[in-house]
């Protein structure tokens, strides 16, 4: 099913029928139409999945999603005209410009997480096609479907976007690692993969054999550190949130914290004090606390506590893949929680004797894809630049938790033809 998928999808691509702007136009405003009509319903869907709260999914997906098309929506144009370029010597007598042209078939691979931003974003630009700055189209989902009613509403998509008409160039395939590798094994213009550092190796390799470039989107072990005079209530506020939302489930939620022996005690009781407030007593009875997503990544986590006694947290619960809001402190650099990306509610804590300890602890190891930093310190507070500090992409946080997510449209993606 894979490789006719891709075949259909190139035959439409080579026929042409992506390439008017009017009809781009129209499918980015049937993309845009179907969320908003939907938005009850995918909300549905993901509190069935993970129990996510009604309030963090418009938050966290529909709205982005939305500014994102309306902005390509009004720049299409812009995007697709040809640039002039300066002339040398050898061009004086010619015309030199830039010509923006669709690259070919793309391949997305969501994630899991946050299924609709992580998987409609790259569409956008998809759609978009011809810009040079996001993937030209047509594309080639590709979704990990954990419950019924996503994989309904996956299945849905193709036809309601298009509207009936023009399906190949929208394929949506529901599955795992077995359609992920045979899809891999098929020649795409582009691939963009969201998720883990192991995964994002294998479809490099995949892409490799076929000389295809790829756009990598992945996580990593990203720091928090706090600096002892900072204000502690609004620094704990702030990490709880941002560590804790969709149940430690994102790429870019502080991994760890790093701090000073003196403040540790009081940095956990700012913790605790603030999920208490957020989730009460009980979160496993909150309608704001989610659920890890399925049961191996259950089992993962768990055995990564092993060993440890909770500070804050701890309880679980295997029948509805809960685990509590959960602070351990006191934990060794060479703890089993500091070898790989947490993804979940677990949020160790390493003490470290001062900024410059902190900085040396973080460069020991893999770039994390963004840095946190709550201090009054404007020294410290500049950031990666001033200390050194290493990172996958330019997020670092400052004194506030805040989505360190790229700019609608404006990052280069995807490849294109010139």
């Amino acid at each position: 099913m894979e490789k006719q998928a891709v075949q259909r999808a190139r035959e439409a691509f080579l026929a042409g029928r992506s390439r008017p702007l009017e009809f781009r136009v129209q499918q980015l405003k049937s993309l845009q139409r179907m969320i908003t009509d939907r938005q009850g319903e995918i909300a549905t869907a993901l509190k069935q999945d993970i129990n996510r709260s009604q309030y963090d999914t418009p938050l966290f997906e529909l709205i982005g999603l939305e500014n994102e098309i309306r902005l390509a929506v009004s720049k299409l144009a812009q995007w697709a005209a040809p640039r002039p370029v300066e002339r040398n010597l050898l061009t004086i007598s010619d015309q030199a410009y830039i010509q923006p042209e669709p690259l070919g078939v793309v391949l997305i691979i969501g994630a899991w997480n946050y299924p609709w931003a992580l998987t409609l974003q790259p569409l956008v630009g998809a759609i978009a096609a011809g810009t040079p700055q996001r993937p030209p189209p047509p594309s080639l989902f590709l979704l990990s479907c954990h419950t019924s009613k996503q994989l309904w509403f996956w299945d849905e998509l193709s036809c309601e976007l298009m509207l009936g008409s023009f399906q190949e160039l929208y394929p949506v395939v529901c599955g795992g690692v077995s359609e992920t590798q045979e899809l891999l094994r098929q020649r795409f213009d582009h691939v963009f993969y969201t998720g883990n550092s192991t995964v994002g190796k294998l479809v490099m390799e995949a892409a490799a054999r076929h000389l295809t470039p790829v756009t990598l989107e992945l996580g990593g072990k990203s720091p928090c550190y706090i600096d002892k005079d900072v204000d502690l209530r609004v620094a704990c506020r702030r990490i709880t949130w941002g560590k804790f939302v969709n149940c430690g489930q994102t790429c870019i939620a502080p991994d760890y914290i790093l701090c000073e022996p003196s403040i540790q005690n009081r940095v956990v009781e700012g913790i605790r004090q603030t999920l208490l407030e957020f989730y009460g007593p009980d979160p496993k009875s909150s309608p704001d606390y989610g659920r890890i997503i399925n049961q191996r990544h259950f089992n993962r986590l768990m055995t990564l506590l092993e060993g440890y006694t909770a500070t804050v947290g701890g309880q679980s619960d295997s029948s509805q893949r809960y685990i509590a809001p959960t602070v351990v402190k006191d934990v060794p650099p060479q703890a089993r929680l500091m070898q790989e990306e947490i993804f979940g509610p677990l949020l160790p804590i390493v003490t470290v004797s001062d900024i410059d300890d902190a900085i040396h602890f973080i460069n020991e190891r893999e770039k994390p894809l963004a840095l946190y930093v709550f201090s009054s310190n404007k020294k410290v507070r500049s950031g990666g630049s001033y200390y050194g500090v290493r990172l996958k992409s330019p997020k670092n946080g400052r004194t506030k938790w805040r989505l360190h997510l790229p700019n609608p449209l404006k990052s280069p993606q995807f490849g294109h033809r010139i």
